[in-house]
């Protein structure tokens, strides 16, 4: 027996006995393994990866560096299930799907908070909605997995002229570590509901509550359909990236790292579903000055996930006759949510993911102090005493008469920081809107539905809201414009198109 294997059957002792993935304590300090080929192995490197809670920055558990490797011993596996999964009737791959969904139910606060100690996302505001919404899932997608259907063409009485979705094959996702159960319930639930068989990457900063779902889809899916790594950007995801053999890629992260895909993907030929960056605009009217607009802005960008999210409206657009008393209502609120403990129940908003994502945020906050052309309405620099200067916490931040070109109006910072630019006339606020070569979400604030409904088909991004700034749906054809991302997979229909691929059939009949 390899050492890398003799640790891993060694760990996978620890696992069944509950001291690595036990079922009462949110998180206990040890080796998690990968899920390879239907068992739970160590890398082969037999290296590990330390993740730290940025609650308190201790080191809470130990996940596999996987590699080029662990990665070939994935897609291997994963080819080896394709077949018997792909010629499974769909109901009956649905039906697996929706038990897995009611396997999670009863594991929903434990995963949560898991979810919490590792990328800071606080408890009540977050990461037990995380989990609901990764249970709807798997009932959504296990519901719709018959829908997969062709079409028939008649074009005379001797022919039968038809089409069938097929599945790809084996798809290789990448999820990110601000919403890694979501994101990754998502690639989990749609590519196999499809038939396809899947290689998914978990990132290194949150991979904890990602493979304790993977652990109970193990229960239930046939070995090698679902094949989890943990391991670096560099590494494991370029790896899994250029493999020959994966037929699609379904990719969630920043824009740079999604352009690497794509390069990768085009030198075979790879279809790629990218949800990417953004740097989304919300347009207040001068008729929708009052509290609940003020509320729903905050809503909208995301200051309840540290605004670490890819749809986070950061870029707050007030008209000029309303700025001030609005911008009060916004800083008024803002004022009455707590920054603390993740964990902690009365905590409205967590911490930032990591040691190189809290030194990014506060640099761009230092640069907007730096400036004497703007004003901070509140926030500023983080805890420098008490408990928060234990962990990675940043205030919410509002810089007010920002120019619509400086560097923190048009890069996305993804954390706490919101800029308001004051506007006067609709075509030069909806011209604003549109500079920027991301073209994610946007929100519209305005009692006229008519200039509502105006402005929303003028903004260039995939997803517009009015008069809401709430999160995506299950069903929605969410995904973005320009450099935002190329794809959709929150629906029936996103699932159709990103993980199957069309075959026509023609066929006299006379013969």
């Amino acid at each position: 027996m390899t050492a890398w294997l003799k640790r891993s059957v060694d760990l996978l002792k620890i696992v069944r006995n509950g001291d690595v993935m036990g079922t009462e304590s949110a998180v206990v300090a040890g080796d998690y393994l990968n899920l390879l080929d239907g068992q739970w192995v160590g890398a082969r490197s037999e290296q590990f990866i330390a993740v730290e809670s940025p609650r308190n920055r201790k080191v809470i558990a130990r996940v596999p560096r996987g590699g080029e490797k662990d990665i070939a011993d994935a897609v291997d596996a994963a080819w080896r299930a394709f077949p018997g999964w792909r010629d499974t009737a769909p109901r009956a791959r649905g039906r697996l799907l929706q038990q897995i969904a009611d396997a999670l139910e009863p594991h929903l606060e434990r995963i949560a908070r898991i979810i919490s100690e590792e990328n800071g996302n606080a408890l009540r505001t977050q990461s037990r909605g995380e989990v609901q919404f990764a249970i709807d899932v798997f009932r959504y997608f296990g519901s719709v997995a018959s829908e997969v259907k062709g079409e028939t063409i008649p074009l005379n009485p001797s022919v039968l002229d038809y089409s069938r979705r097929e599945p790809l094959g084996v798809v290789g996702a990448i999820v990110p570590w601000n919403a890694p159960v979501q994101l990754a319930v998502m690639k989990i639930a749609s590519a196999l509901a499809a038939g396809n068989a899947l290689v998914l990457k978990a990132a290194e900063d949150a991979p904890l509550a990602v493979l304790e779902i993977a652990k109970i889809c193990h229960e239930f899916l046939p070995r090698g359909v679902l094949n989890v790594v943990v391991g670096f950007g560099s590494e494991a995801g370029e790896a899994l990236i250029t493999h020959p053999d994966v037929r699609k890629l379904s990719f969630t992260g920043s824009t740079a790292v999604g352009k690497r895909v794509m390069s990768a993907a085009a030198e075979r030929i790879v279809p790629v579903s990218l949800e990417l960056g953004g740097k989304n605009p919300q347009i207040v009217y001068p008729d929708a000055g009052e509290d609940w607009v003020a509320q729903g802005t905050i809503t909208g960008m995301r200051f309840v996930r540290q605004g670490q999210s890819c749809t986070a409206g950061s870029r707050l657009f007030v008209h000029r006759s309303i700025l001030d008393s609005f911008v009060e209502k916004v800083v008024s609120h803002l004022g009455k949510l707590k920054v603390g403990d993740p964990l902690d129940e009365e905590s409205d908003i967590g911490a930032i993911v990591n040691r190189k994502q809290f030194d990014r945020v506060c640099g761009y906050i230092d640069e907007g102090l730096s400036r004497n052309d703007s004003v901070v309405a509140i926030g500023g620099a983080p805890p420098a005493e008490g408990p928060l200067a234990e962990g990675y916490f940043v205030e919410p931040t509002v810089f007010v008469g920002v120019d619509n070109e400086w560097r923190i109006a048009q890069e996305e910072i993804f954390g706490p920081v919101m800029c308001v630019i004051p506007w006067d006339d609709e075509d030069d606020v909806i011209k604003m809107a549109n500079d920027s070569h991301y073209g994610l979400s946007a929100f519209i604030w305005t009692h006229d539905i008519g200039r509502a409904l105006r402005t929303a088909h003028s903004i260039e991004a995939g997803w517009v809201q009015v008069n809401q700034g709430g999160g995506q749906v299950l069903g929605q054809s969410y995904g973005g414009y320009k450099q935002s991302g190329i794809g959709r997979e929150f629906s029936l229909e996103g699932m159709v198109e990103s993980f199957t691929q069309r075959k026509h059939v023609s066929v006299d009949t006379t013969h």
